[in-house]
């Protein structure tokens, strides 16, 4: 009996440890986490007060941003790979790095920020490219401006663009190409002579060129102060200049508005363009152009040509040239080819042309010659189905001067509502001059020997020409 009671208190006794046990173990875990999520209210408010607004979901900081090197949606910034902007650093290598992103990319952009001047050493900025390509000049992009210091092995371009396509260049921005120094007598390294001279170079780059590129367009953009020609396009189709200004110097020689060689479908159109030489300029291989709208001077007028020099194939046609305003240039609308070579120009039309103390508003030159000096040859370029209509103001030397050459005539040439008056500052000749031209006068004209200048007939003539087509054919 003592036994059993014995067993009962120690059953007892160890059931009370047991049960203490467990309520402490129990308790301290409960504290445990109750201290737990005290500190995690305290990190959330510390968090909030330093302007941290994470959320509930992450009681980390946000990491501070890399920086940006690459482009922002289709946009390749050329700040953004690393060009400066101040117009004197070389920021050439950031823009074809910023090129040759956006090449990759279907309607990117390469932009050229506003009031930012960044100088660009000769670039070649080549396709072919994913489509619809812009290039956005807001700034100022400027060459080299000392002539000694450009590379001799680029010398011919500045800015090149080879082999694009659905391109587009645009903006509110200037494209300057400093060429003071190219017009005048810089110093350059004679390599034969071993030593630096004053001298005029004798190569000179153009500031834009586009080579073997088609549907081009070019808007809105200023070019000024071109070495060489301002715009030109080489081996090209589909083209479309708009709303563009171009300006340098009258006396800046042969620095050409737009040239434009071997290009086909283009038009030029609602720009304002003075240098010192044409205007607009189509030369060799070029058809179906279309310049109209243009505000011209001072410079050299719109000209086809020269055309057939050094013997030459020169083969030139469906040109329409329209609405343009002409103001103190030396040419109005003019057709200069050189003695010598052979081809055609044909189907060409001038008119409505205004002119302002223009000193030769119409004129055809088949003994263009560009030196003191050249030779006499019997082959020539043939010149057919030309008409200028509607070209009225005033002049300053002559009103109508066309020389044709002496072994093939021009024919088909018509000459229709001329109204041309000598200007009173040069009080110029008033005789229409017209050699071995063929072709008709009609309508009111004025001085009024532009009404006999003409030659009528021709038909025999007309087939010899025709025989020269075969080699634009």
């Amino acid at each position: 009996m003592k036994r059993h009671r014995s067993f009962s208190s120690l059953f007892f006794l160890s059931l009370l440890v047991i049960i203490f046990v467990t309520f402490s173990i129990i308790s301290a875990e409960a504290r445990k986490t109750n201290i737990k999520r005290k500190l995690h209210k305290r990190h959330k408010g510390s968090h909030s007060s330093n302007g941290h607004t994470g959320g509930s979901h992450s009681p980390c900081p946000t990491p501070t941003p890399l920086p940006h090197y690459g482009p922002q949606g289709s946009t390749f910034d050329v700040l953004s790979f690393g060009a400066k902007g101040n117009g004197v650093s070389d920021d050439s290598e950031a823009l074809v790095a910023a090129w040759n992103g956006a090449c990759k990319v279907a309607g990117a952009t390469v932009k050229i920020p506003a009031q930012l001047k960044f100088l660009i050493k000769p670039v070649t900025l080549q396709g072919p490219c994913m489509p619809d390509l812009t290039l956005q000049i807001d700034g100022t992009l400027l060459a080299p401006p000392e002539a000694s210091s450009w590379p001799k092995s680029n010398l011919f371009q500045w800015i090149n663009f080879k082999w694009v396509q659905n391109f587009t260049v645009k903006g509110s921005g200037i494209v300057d190409g400093q060429g003071n120094n190219w017009w005048s007598s810089s110093e350059f390294y004679d390599t034969q002579k071993k030593s630096y001279s004053k001298q005029i170079p004798g190569i000179k780059p153009t500031a834009i060129r586009f080579y073997s590129s088609n549907l081009v367009t070019v808007r809105d953009i200023r070019i000024i102060n071109s070495p060489l020609c301002h715009l030109k396009f080489d081996n090209s189709k589909g083209i479309k200049v708009d709303n563009i200004t171009i300006f340098s110097p009258e006396n800046s020689p042969n620095t050409d508005g737009i040239h434009l060689q071997n290009t086909q479908d283009a038009e030029i159109q609602r720009s304002i363009i003075g240098t010192g030489d044409d205007c607009v300029s189509i030369q060799t291989g070029c058809s179906n152009i279309h310049v109209h709208h243009i505000n011209c001077g001072p410079g050299h007028g719109i000209s086809l040509g020269g055309l057939g020099k050094d013997k030459s194939a020169a083969c030139v046609s469906d040109i329409i040239v329209e609405d343009i305003s002409m103001k103190n240039t030396l040419y109005g609308a003019r057709i200069k080819t050189w003695q010598g070579g052979i081809g055609m120009v044909k189907n060409v039309s001038f008119s409505r042309i205004q002119v302002y103390d223009v000193m030769f508003p119409i004129m055809i030159d088949q003994y263009y010659c560009d030196k003191q000096i050249c030779k006499n040859h019997t082959g020539t370029v043939v010149i057919s189905g030309v008409k200028f209509d509607q070209i009225s103001g005033t002049y300053g030397m002559q009103p109508v001067h066309l020389a044709c050459s002496n072994s093939i005539p021009c024919t088909d040439i018509n000459l229709t509502d001329i109204q041309l008056s000598p200007s009173l500052k040069y009080r110029g000749l008033q005789q229409a001059v017209c050699w071995n031209s063929y072709g008709k006068s009609q309508g009111h004209l004025l001085p009024s020997s532009i009404d006999y200048c003409l030659r009528s007939g021709g038909g025999l003539i007309k087939r010899i020409a025709r025989s020269h087509d075969r080699v634009c054919n």
